[in-house]
């Protein structure tokens, strides 16, 4: 299960600290967004100076790129030092050690950038969501019976995000990046993998057995109530990105599951340079239904057309069976 949202926020961490814990969540950063990330930002050139000397105590790694800002990323040590951590000891290992390949490294910085959007977006507006409150490559197992479908899906990013007003509303998101690098259905068959997490009602027993309906779903072992699920597209010009969430929207609608599992669970695609200009808010693509409030930004609520237990329902809000 995910770590506590408030692992940095326990305590004010000493800065050597907290860059190791940051790089922890994010697993990869340039110099400009450890600076973006920390709080408060210390000003540039102490902070090479501390990024040099947990480098030179073997705790730090970095890549070095010609008119760019270096890339930092834990060392296997640095990691195994985070681990041990109190407040860290619930996440997920991950291999460190290795230079990130420049493929790979690209996505990493693409999504902490995306995380970024949210929590720039949070301090301008007076809610929560610091570095600690993501989560980067969350498994999702599936085990549907499906011979030609996937296993698992492997979420980009888990996000926790407090709104304070109007009201205090806990929202959460399985955030999924895309940099253009993949065709729309491609990229639209993840809605399908996780309609099939969200429908997914395990079978007890032996095989042929009935599922049981009334037990909880594999899902709410983690989860109170599904959180959103978001695109964040980038890595092309406005008029492609405003087609590939035309397109997104057209294969929710076309196929009977995704569909369903949309009108259950709000379904949304933002671009990461509009979030970043003007916030994760309405004007970043909004619904991908066709419902009445299909121009909602991400964080509006959402009222759930199916029975829930009470908990913290989708967009946050507290709600009853």
């Amino acid at each position: 299960m995910p770590a506590p949202a408030n692992a940095l926020r326990s305590r004010r961490l000493p800065v050597r600290e907290e860059i190791l814990a940051v790089l922890a969540v994010h697993r990869a950063a340039t110099t400009v967004q450890l600076n973006q990330l920390l709080t408060p930002p210390p000003d540039t050139h102490h902070l090479r100076h501390y990024l040099r000397d947990l480098r030179s105590k073997g705790l730090l790694e970095s890549r070095d790129r010609a008119h760019h800002p270096s890339i930092w990323s834990l060392t296997g040590p640095g990691l195994h030092t985070v681990l041990a951590w109190p407040q860290f000891q619930s996440r997920r290992p991950y291999r460190a050690g290795a230079a990130i390949p420049a493929m790979r490294s690209t996505h990493t910085l693409t999504v902490t950038q995306t995380a970024l959007a949210f929590v720039e977006n949070a301090r301008a507006r007076g809610d929560e969501c610091g570095a600690s409150d993501w989560t980067t490559e969350v498994a999702h197992p599936i085990r549907d019976g499906s011979a030609d479908g996937e296993c698992a899906v492997i979420t980009d990013a888990l996000l926790r995000y407090t709104r304070n007003s109007p009201t205090r509303t806990m929202l959460r998101a399985l955030v999924e990046v895309d940099r253009a690098t993949e065709s729309s259905e491609r990229l639209g068959a993840k809605i399908i993998t996780y309609a099939r997490f969200h429908r997914h009602v395990p079978v007890p027993g032996r095989r042929g057995s009935a599922a049981d309906l009334t037990g909880p779903r594999p899902w709410q072992r983690s989860y109170q109530v599904f959180p959103r699920l978001l695109f964040v597209l980038t890595g092309a010009g406005p008029r492609a990105l405003r087609n590939r969430v035309a397109d997104l929207r057209a294969l929710v609608s076309e196929h009977p599951l995704t569909e369903q599992f949309a009108d259950e669970v709000p379904v949304g695609a933002a671009v990461l340079e509009e979030m970043e200009e003007h916030g994760p808010r309405p004007r970043c693509g909004g619904r991908l239904t066709a419902a009445p409030d299909a121009a909602a930004g991400w964080s509006r609520e959402h009222r759930p057309v199916a029975r829930r237990s009470h908990g913290i329902g989708p967009g946050g809000r507290v709600v009853r069976a």
